[in-house]
């Protein structure tokens, strides 16, 4: 066990851990039922850490761009918590759904309020109300995450948003049921398109590790702008920690001990508040939708580290 000191850096752990993960048999498979996502290479692997001052370690492809999916719902939910706070808890809870994160089962029995933001309802409901505060969400996310990263080459893949939308129908009836409830405000088609721009975002490790790293700065941006207040970001991380990886997040959290959240796209980003924000990408799933070797990647990060919230 490597246990991290103040004057380590991060690259051998980074190199050690890459190591490990290359001579591991079974990467799971990628996500088929997006067509644009399934031709990618489950083996690939690419892990960058970031500190609070920006400096930032990679091994692998680190600075690869691959499709963000569910890991934009983290930013949305903190543009909109900024812009309308304790409000938007009245719209989704903050509970661990326990479901699939395409599911409707639980909305039928909650009257149209998802069980948390991170689900695909909650995360449509999230949308849907930065939408209203902005009149553009998906631009929204794009610009905060330029600014955060640092890099303006960000954009959508509009092969990927087309391929969602082509193969939306789960939303779609999502949105209807809980517009129904009066849980939605735009017009779906419109929400869907934001949705669908949003999860379609191309970026790399370094860029998701340094965007997310307002987290571990308590809600301080790059620029030194308050995001968040502090009890938000607790907040933020605190539905991550028991929400963010799907119907898998009590097995992460005894596995990896952080705020993560993960994207059907093979990436997972990971919070050590006050010390570093991590991103780790493969594009093999296992079966509720996390990444494997991302997973595993993680498991051994806290385990040299010893950074763990626990």
């Amino acid at each position: 066990m490597v246990i991290m000191t103040s004057s380590m850096t991060f690259a051998p752990v980074l190199e050690r851990i890459a190591e490990e993960i290359e001579r591991t048999p079974g990467r799971g498979r990628p996500a088929d039922y997006i067509p644009a996502l399934a031709a990618c290479d489950p083996r690939s692997f690419g892990m960058a850490v970031a500190e609070l001052d920006g400096t930032v370690y990679g091994v692998g492809e680190w600075r690869e761009p691959f499709s963000t999916q569910s890991i934009t719902k983290v930013f949305t939910l903190a543009l909109d918590l900024a812009r309308e706070g304790a409000v938007l808890w009245e719209h989704v809870g903050r509970e661990p759904s326990g479901n699939p994160f395409n599911s409707l089962v639980q909305l039928e029995y909650e009257s149209g309020i998802p069980r948390n933001p991170f689900i695909n309802a909650g995360a449509l409901v999230v949308t849907d109300r930065l939408q209203t505060r902005t009149g553009d969400a998906a631009g929204e996310l794009l610009s905060f995450l330029r600014t955060e990263s640092g890099n303006p080459a960000l954009h959508f893949d509009k092969e990927v948003a087309a391929s969602e939308t082509a193969h939306g129908d789960r939303n779609a009836a999502l949105a209807h049921f809980m517009a129904a409830y009066g849980n939605i405000d735009n017009p779906v088609p419109v929400l869907l398109d934001q949705y669908f721009r949003q999860c379609s975002i191309k970026a790399s490790c370094a860029d998701l590790a340094l965007a997310t790293s307002y987290l571990a700065r308590h809600g301080i941006r790059a620029d030194g702008s308050r995001l968040l207040s502090q009890s938000q970001a607790k907040q933020v991380n605190a539905v991550m920690l028991t929400c963010g990886t799907y119907d898998a997040a009590g097995e992460f959290a005894y596995r990896v001990g952080l705020p993560g959240k993960s994207g059907v796209g093979g990436g997972i980003i990971a919070v050590v508040p006050g010390r570093c924000t991590l991103c780790v990408w493969s594009p093999g799933l296992d079966e509720r939708g996390n990444s494997v070797a991302g997973v595993a990647a993680l498991d051994r990060f806290t385990t040299l580290t010893g950074l763990s919230v626990f």
